[in-house]
């Protein structure tokens, strides 16, 4: 379902090509369709650089970096560790090294910010050569942590130093803890099957289920990432819809169920990575059911109770930005992400370097 944004200088919304007359029904055919558009909107004006976020950067790529053959074709390889994402956002790369050969394009990796992990925090109990082969916890939605990191000391410089929760929570969810607004750990690991459970993503599972699913099921490798990336989460556990808008509106028990599941889930992840900073001085709500679901928000505070966190019920129910009581000893915010910001600003700066 393509849509369109655009703004000028002025933050005023621009009107785009005409999506329904002819939609692009890939993300390459998207960049190629829009192009022309841009180009006349540049009016002469060159364009200095695309920037595009890359799921997986793996583990040799801490920061943004300028797209070469080489690059694109060890992100290919990474494919499989992300399969939902990574091949469309790949696909926009090839087609503008097709299309604007000389054009310089910046890969910004979900992956990167949470580099700063601790060794003990990105290893799996695994034979140790497989860490070696990198096989180990990369975590994601790293753009929009980076973007939540850089505002806190603006937004709320109380906690901008301390012990921060940030969850993520949104079609794709995961949390992430930071120190002195640096990753150190994460929910999502080695792919972006892990943690929370998502719309349509499992989230943690037993590895044994996999086992039981092709010993027991007959199910083979293609079979099983089907339905772990597309056929559980929210709409396995429901039955309704993976969209968490559908879930808060049903009446059926199934979905309250799978809201129930996914509340259980994001509180007991706070926690366990509140052990991992030490304390906790904050929880921050981001993303598309972060910043709008406040029954989701209220029921993970209620959860969080016996940490501390006293939610402000009419607060919460205008969308904060504050939303914990003044007596609260976990201070909880909602702040937007901008990931495309981001991306904008490493993308000028990798083309200024």
């Amino acid at each position: 379902r393509p849509g369109f944004r655009a703004r000028d200088a002025a933050g005023q919304p621009l009107a785009g090509p005409d999506l329904e007359r002819a939609p692009p029904a890939t993300p390459a055919a998207a960049l190629e369709w829009l192009m022309p558009w841009l180009r006349d909107r540049l009016a002469g004006r060159g364009l200095t650089a695309i920037g595009h976020r890359v799921v997986h950067g793996g583990p040799n790529h801490a920061r943004p970096a300028l797209v070469t053959p080489a690059l694109l074709e060890e992100l290919e390889a990474l494919s499989p560790l992300a399969p939902l994402h990574q091949p469309h956002n790949l696909a926009p790369i090839r087609k503008t090294m097709e299309i604007s050969p000389g054009l310089p394009q910046v890969a910004c990796f979900d992956t990167a910010f949470h580099r700063t992990m601790p060794e003990v925090a990105q290893a799996f109990a695994l034979p140790h050569a497989f860490l070696a082969k990198g096989v180990r916890r990369y975590g994601f939605h790293g753009l929009s942590y980076e973007y939540i990191a850089s505002v806190l000391p603006r937004v709320a410089p109380a906690i901008a130093g301390g012990r921060v929760v940030v969850a993520h929570l949104g079609n794709g969810a995961s949390l992430c803890a930071l120190r002195d607004r640096v990753s150190i750990a994460t929910s999502m690991g080695f792919s972006a099957l892990d943690g929370l459970p998502m719309g349509t993503r499992c989230g943690e599972l037993d590895p044994g289920v996999v086992l039981h699913l092709m010993r027991a099921e007959g199910m083979d490798a293609d079979a099983i990432e089907a339905m772990l990336y597309r056929k559980s989460g929210m709409l396995g556990l429901s039955g309704v819809s993976s969209d968490f808008r559908d879930l808060l509106a049903s009446e059926d028990p199934r979905a309250r169920f799978a809201l129930e599941v996914f509340v259980y889930r994001v509180a007991r992840g706070i926690a366990s990575l509140a052990a991992a900073l030490g304390g906790l001085d904050g929880i921050v709500f981001t993303a598309g059911v972060g910043e709008n679901a406040a029954p989701v928000r209220a029921a993970v505070c209620e959860a969080c109770r016996w940490m501390g966190v006293q939610l402000d019920a009419t607060a919460n129910a205008a969308h904060g930005p504050l939303i914990s009581q003044p007596g609260s000893a976990v201070e909880v915010r909602v702040i937007p992400t901008d990931e495309n910001l981001m991306i904008a600003r490493h993308a000028r700066a990798a083309v200024q370097a």
